[in-house]
């Protein structure tokens, strides 16, 4: 067969159905037919450019730029590739104005290394560095839409809770992860976020919290089923990650045929179910917790964490 004649077989391809959708609907695979013989076609969406000049011709040829949302720093749209308006938008852009050094940081490749954080580093080291980063206003987008200032049509959900009991607060909010185009269901991501302000990570949760977490957890599983028709329960993954990227208390819902990116990765994720186990077993009263046991996760060489606390210990330095 020659090239010509094997090029023409795409236009020859006759489609029949979508058989399949994955790596976040950047790939497609299509059951078709070519001379009424079964095909199967697969299409997947090329890599960006890296060199400068491409890089520039690529952004003056956005068109048809749609802002979806905006939150403090953080701005989401939709966009066009190519001059033309015809067909819906192929990218979604996330805008972060103005950005810091630790989302450059963040966004930046790096090489990871894998850490153990003992209940001594966290209590010295780790805890005072949260309380760093919640000093500097990195949770004004957090308490926006807690509040009511910002991204109130995407709140799917804002559970009461029973209220303040004795200074903590059970009410939660679920929303759409900022990631998530909110149409395939496959890969469905939501957040939960508590309302109350003392859990700034898994480090804070206690045995006494494993009641108020089953009922989250219940209520979340819930509403979601409810929410998006076609969903079961036994499809829907629920985690919390260790280190977060902020540092207030939230769990990811996502749907478990969903792409297993790093962010679900050992080592940064840690499942709710197993959290609440091991919160149940643990031994001593109802003011055991999560700060009092060792936690091993990775940590990229370029964050703060690792050169401001894990490094300096690796090199037997002080912190």
């Amino acid at each position: 067969m020659t090239t010509q004649s094997t090029a023409e077989l795409i236009q020859q391809f006759k489609l029949s159905r979508l058989l399949n959708q994955d790596q976040n609907g950047r790939r497609i695979t299509l059951l078709g037919t070519i001379s009424s013989l079964p095909a199967l076609l697969t299409a997947e969406r090329a890599a960006f450019p890296s060199d400068l000049p491409t890089l520039l011709a690529f952004h003056s040829a956005l068109t048809q730029i749609n802002n979806i949302g905006t939150n403090d720093i953080y701005n989401w749209y939709l966009a066009s590739s190519g001059p033309t308006s015809q067909g819906p938008p192929d990218l979604k852009l996330n805008l972060i104005y103005p950005c810091t050094d630790k989302h450059v940081k963040k966004y930046s490749p790096q090489t990871l290394r894998m850490v153990t954080e003992t209940p001594e580093i966290y209590k010295e080291h780790v805890r005072p560095y949260m309380q760093r980063q919640r000093d500097a206003g990195r949770l004004n987008w957090v308490f926006n839409i807690i509040e009511g200032r910002a991204e109130q049509e995407d709140v799917l959900l804002r559970d009461a809770g029973i209220g303040a009991k004795d200074g903590e607060d059970e009410r939660f909010l679920l929303t759409p992860d900022l990631n998530w185009d909110k149409k395939t269901l496959k890969n469905l991501h939501l957040l939960a976020l508590v309302e109350r302000r003392d859990i700034w990570s898994l480090r804070d949760l206690r045995k006494a919290h494993v009641g108020w977490l089953k009922t989250m957890r219940g209520k979340v599983i819930e509403a979601t089923v409810k929410l998006y028709e076609g969903i079961e329960r036994d499809e829907l993954k629920l985690y919390v990650h260790y280190q977060p990227t902020y540092y207030h208390f939230h769990i990811h819902v996502v749907h478990v045929m969903a792409e297993a990116t790093s962010t679900q990765a050992t080592g940064k994720a840690f499942g709710l179910e197993n959290l609440i186990s091991q919160l149940e077993t643990m031994a001593g009263g109802p003011e055991a917790s999560m700060a009092d046991v060792s936690l091993t996760y990775y940590l990229g060489t370029a964050s703060d964490l690792w050169n401001e606390i894990f490094l300096p210990l690796k090199e037997g330095g002080k912190v």
